[in-house]
């Protein structure tokens, strides 16, 4: 199906041609004809298949039937968690809307904010902003939302996680009743649902594939490696297969510092971003990355949505997340837009529950590589994944299917009453552990 055929304008498609863009993804030929019909819409589907572009067209094209914005006013708000993903999303919002007589403006911290205000005060057709900056601007008076007819909350199960949840009740509760709501996330977990109720109107709900699950694209293994030998075990890797680019994931700033201090000890030039370093910092990381200047960039998680580098081919965990969910948005950096990709991860011993974590949230099991010289001292524990179960019963329904079924039994007096709750539950008198 080509992109025409989703009613969209010649302006944007011939942004889209210019782009290199030919078919729609599966999620933007879903959400595309909704957001298009005025509808709230509640979208989930893997990272790199097209959200930012799948909410950006139709919102885009809305837009340009409307009439200008006036002084500090926004018509439509995104809302992302982090620096990178603003920057990520305005620079497309920017590339869709080359043909189309509509501005669009980015805040977020760690940068000066009077130029933000200076440019604010033209008002806006798209604003992309982190909800602790926009709240800064929100308290003086930088910004109005009278005009708004679009919230976009972006990666929302992402800013959960980071704690802006009253951040946004906050915002949400300064903008207009009367708007078109959406609300796009990798992943949806019951909290985001919930989260839902309260924010959107009889939302479409869309999920293109099982969430939680990693792309088809992305070949994944792991090297099993004792820790102390981690460093030694990425720098052979690197001059081995003479990889020139690779995005590194690790768990702290810290971390991130003192790996990439020893790869450039080891002669891999290297460098570090993660949210301890100013944004300036962070934006010369990245564009150093970018142009080939520097091998390998060593980030914490704040980088593991919001960037967004074409043909990434490689990634590397060098810790595994704390959190399962974390580990799909970090492969997601690579095999983006269906392009192949490989993620490998050098797990040691200790990581063994975080190991076993990702593999029964994927619910796949990650094949094991050992490299020669390299093998671990300390045996990782072998993982199997676990059984998809049925649910526990409640404690009542079992107490309840057990009074059941001793009336049946004959010459049983009937109890229609609860039994009595200091009888023991077996001959040791414990009581039972169900």
């Amino acid at each position: 199906m080509p992109f025409s055929k989703l009613d969209l304008i010649q302006p944007l498609l011939d942004a889209l041609h210019k782009s290199g863009y030919k078919t729609p993804s599966p999620i933007q030929q879903k959400v595309i004809p909704l957001i298009l019909n005025g509808q709230d819409v509640m979208a989930a589907a893997q990272t790199g298949t097209g959200k930012t572009a799948g909410f950006s067209l139709p919102i885009l094209q809305r837009l340009s039937e409307g009439k200008r914005p006036s002084a500090n006013s926004a018509r439509c708000l995104i809302l992302t968690p982090t620096r990178e993903l603003a920057e990520q999303v305005h620079q497309s919002v920017q590339k869709y809307a080359a043909n189309l007589h509509l501005n669009s403006i980015v805040v977020y911290g760690g940068v000066k904010i009077n130029p933000q205000m200076l440019k604010l005060r033209r008002g806006t057709d798209v604003l992309v902003a982190t909800p602790g900056r926009l709240l800064d601007l929100m308290e003086q008076n930088a910004v109005r939302f009278n005009d708004l007819e679009f919230l976009v909350l972006d990666e929302a199960d992402r800013m959960l996680d980071m704690g802006f949840l009253p951040s946004i009740k906050r915002i949400i509760g300064k903008l207009p009743k009367k708007r078109q709501t959406l609300l796009f996330s990798a992943t949806f977990s019951e909290s985001i649902k919930a989260i839902s109720q309260q924010f959107l109107t009889n939302p479409s709900l869309v999920e293109t594939e099982q969430t939680n699950t990693t792309a088809a694209t992305v070949k994944q293994w792991i090297h099993p490696v004792d820790k102390k030998q981690k460093p030694a075990l990425l720098s052979y890797l690197i001059g081995h297969h003479r990889w020139d680019q690779l995005l590194v994931f690790v768990r702290t700033r810290r971390g991130a510092n003192k790996l990439s201090v020893d790869l450039e000890k080891r002669g891999i030039k290297a460098t570090a971003i993660h949210g301890g370093k100013s944004q300036g910092a962070r934006n010369r990381a990245l564009s150093e990355f970018k142009s080939g200047k520097v091998t390998v960039l060593v980030a914490t998680d704040v980088a593991a949505r919001g960037l967004d580098i074409e043909q990434m081919p490689l990634v590397i965990n060098y810790d595994l997340p704390n959190v399962a969910e974390d580990y799909v948005h970090r492969i997601g950096r690579t095999g983006r837009a269906g392009e192949k990709g490989t993620a490998i991860s050098l797990v040691s011993a200790d990581e063994v529950d975080d190991l076993r974590a990702i593999q029964d949230l994927i619910r796949k099991p990650l094949e094991r590589r050992f490299v020669e010289d390299y093998e671990p001292q300390h045996v990782l524990p072998e993982t199997p994944l676990k059984s998809a179960g049925k649910k526990k019963p409640h404690k009542k329904k079992l107490a309840k299917a057990k009074l059941n079924q001793a009336n049946k039994k004959p010459g049983a007096v009937k109890n229609k009453g609860k039994p009595r709750k200091n009888k023991p539950a077996n001959k040791s008198g414990k009581k039972s552990e169900h």
